[in-house]
């Protein structure tokens, strides 16, 4: 069955229509494996695939109507129906279809005869189905069903959303700025070096104890280092055994939300290995780890402020920017799907324009800048702020970066400051029909989606490392969930024979009519092997448990995790804020503007009963047979 086939069994009227006619486009398609391979768009493939294009006027105009806001209903997920398209009932009455006999018989049958050739389908054209996609490091994530049809504007973040920089070079060079101001000071700062491999996003700086932390999402500490030291599992519990990460007391707790957070982290714990050695004068900055958190900041903040940093960068962007050329053309898709685009950043004028250049205009069709593909732009949001209150809007009105006051913004405007209020208020749109994508947890994504209800999207880059990672410790893992199920079940009979000599002393029957049998010397004998294999289980776990996640970090782990199975702080924040979540901004060319993103199902603790063993029906009825009523 070839592709026309396919898709004329997917036509509505399964007639030919006057309206489309297939024509081909010079636009890459996926292969099989692009999702893994990264050979989609961009990758340099070009095949010539069949598409619909309209002779005289839209199809919609035609065949379809697009569900307004004002007719749209809530679906069963909770999702707005605006945007969805509706078959005309006129147009099929002119083509001669009779809408319930063209479908006659059990709609399961129906769907699952038409998912059956929508399969085939994507597999001829070598696109992914929508389940192979969620396995894939290029994936995008759902934490909360997200109708993107329901969406009108979608507004985006610049650095290390848009942009992406090699971390490396852009990171190094802002600690080496660091360093030279707190040299300038006179902190004593010989000898260091950038070490990017020291943290990772989703750390927490602890000020009071000059410590770097990983939480796991109840806010307990399950790793630390001070300085530059990985404290033991047992100074872990010493110190903080009875305190929890509280994010907002920000007098003591520094979230590392973002990549830009890792220059300053490095350059805060090397100097807190300065500060325990005596090294540090006591008139340079008040002897203690916040007073030395502060004095380290500063001098990140002079590096960005004074603009020398910058000016590096925008001298030499090919140096620090990781071009992607499948991101223009994921933004053309969304602009041409009639998605107003929008870019909302803290970043400068002249560093946007510089560094939106380099990026994106070489890679747009037509000789389109990046300003074609935006509806509005805003330069130094002052974000989050912007979000949270309204300042003074100004529109850039020449090249040279000159500006005038204004209280409305146009179509194709260029703007700084302002305020998300006065975007919606100008685009007529609000709340969840304006999806919101940065890589800052906060600032973007948090603020966004608490102030004003707007649907958020997270982007982190590391997704995909953390990916690989996990692909290559499954044996590890496997091998140390083993360990710890046996461990789970000589540890029950052990604690069943402890009590059963428990009870003997104290002259009560034991549970069990096997430990009835057993005298004294049996149990014993018994308890002391069964403690023995315990403890050399727990020689072989520990260190392995230790190792688990080494693959993307060697100190914290996994990015996502914090222990074996729990979930880290950094995921946790992400479930709560972020919508959706993906490795970076191109990944919606693998998708279309047009996705149902269906958050899964969420594992609880007593969802157990959906892989129960065989023969455990019985029990379980006869146990709750012997349950007491509720009361």
């Amino acid at each position: 069955m070839d592709v026309v086939e396919v898709l004329g069994r997917f036509s509505v009227q399964r007639v030919q229509s006057p309206v489309w006619r297939a024509t081909s486009l010079n636009r890459p398609i996926f292969g099989p494996n692009s999702l893994v391979g990264f050979s989609g768009r961009g990758s340099g493939m070009s095949i010539n695939a069949p598409c619909c294009s309209v002779e005289a006027k839209p199809a919609t105009d035609e065949v379809f109507s697009i569900t307004s806001p004002a007719k749209s209903d809530i679906d069963y997920m909770g999702q707005s129906t605006k945007g969805d398209l509706k078959v005309k009932k006129e147009h099929l009455e002119a083509s001669g279809v009779d809408r319930q006999a063209t479908l006659q018989g059990p709609i399961e049958e129906i769907a699952w005869m038409e998912a059956k050739e929508a399969e085939k389908l994507l597999n001829n054209l070598g696109i992914p189905d929508p389940f192979s996609s969620r396995y894939s490091p290029r994936g995008i994530f759902c934490s909360r069903t997200l109708n993107l049809r329901s969406i009108s504007v979608i507004g985006y973040d610049m650095d290390y959303t848009l942009m992406h920089y090699n971390v490396m070079a852009w990171e190094g060079r802002a600690y080496d700025y660091c360093m030279d101001n707190l040299r300038s000071t006179g902190f004593p700062v010989d000898g260091l070096e950038f070490d990017p491999h020291l943290v990772i996003r989703g750390l927490v700086v602890d000020k009071e104890r000059g410590n770097l932390v990983k939480a796991d999402r109840f806010g307990y500490v399950k790793r630390a280092m001070h300085g530059t030291r990985m404290l033991s599992t047992r100074d872990v519990s010493e110190i903080y055994g009875r305190e929890l990460v509280d994010l907002r007391k920000e007098n003591r707790w520094e979230f590392l939300n973002t990549l830009f957070s890792v220059s300053e982290a490095v350059a805060y714990m090397q100097m807190v290995d300065r500060l325990d050695e005596g090294a540090i004068a006591e008139e340079l900055c008040p002897l203690d780890y916040r007073g030395l958190y502060k004095a380290v900041s500063k001098a990140l903040f002079r590096a960005h402020v004074e603009g020398q940093l910058k000016s590096e960068i925008m001298s030499e962007p090919e140096r620090f920017i990781e071009p992607d050329p499948e991101l223009p053309l994921a933004l053309l898709d969304q602009k041409e799907a009639g998605k107003r685009l929008l870019l909302i950043t803290n970043s400068d004028y002249h560093y946007t324009d510089k560094m939106m250049q380099h990026a994106f205009n070489r890679f747009l069709p037509n000789e389109m800048g990046w300003r074609d593909l935006f509806d509005i732009v805003i330069v130094s949001a002052r974000k989050p702020e912007f979000f949270q209150m309204s300042h003074p809007m100004y529109e850039v009105v020449t090249g040279e970066g000159l500006m005038r006051p204004c209280f409305k913004v146009r179509p194709g405007g260029l703007y700084s400051g302002g305020s998300a209020q006065m975007v919606e208020s100008s685009l007529d749109t609000h709340g969840d029909e304006i999806l919101y994508v940065g890589d800052h947890i906060y600032t973007d994504v948090s603020q966004s989606k608490v102030h004003l209800r707007w649907r958020t999207a997270l982007i982190c880059r590391e997704l995909e490392d953390e990916y690989r990672a996990l692909i290559h410790s499954r044996s590890h893992r496997a091998a140390l969930i083993e360990l710890i199920n046996q461990k789970e079940v000589v540890g029950d009979l052990f604690n069943q024979l402890r009590l059963a000599l428990q009870r003997r002393t104290k002259g009560r029957p034991a549970q069990t009519l096997a430990a009835t049998k057993m005298d004294d010397q049996e149990l014993t004998e018994s308890i002391q092997k069964l403690l023995i294999v315990m403890q050399r289980l727990d020689q072989k776990i520990a260190p392995m448990l230790e190792a688990d996640g080494e693959y993307f970090n060697k100190r914290w782990g996994f990015l996502s995790r914090a222990g074996l199975w729990d979930k880290s702080h950094l995921t946790r924040q992400i479930e709560k804020y972020a919508d959706i979540y993906t490795s970076r901004v191109s990944n919606f060319l693998y998708y279309t503007p047009f996705m149902y993103f269906r958050s899964q199902e969420q594992s609880l603790a007593h969802d157990a009963y959906s892989n129960q063993p065989p023969g455990l029906d019985a029990f379980a009825i006869n146990s709750l047979k012997k349950s007491p009523p509720p009361l």
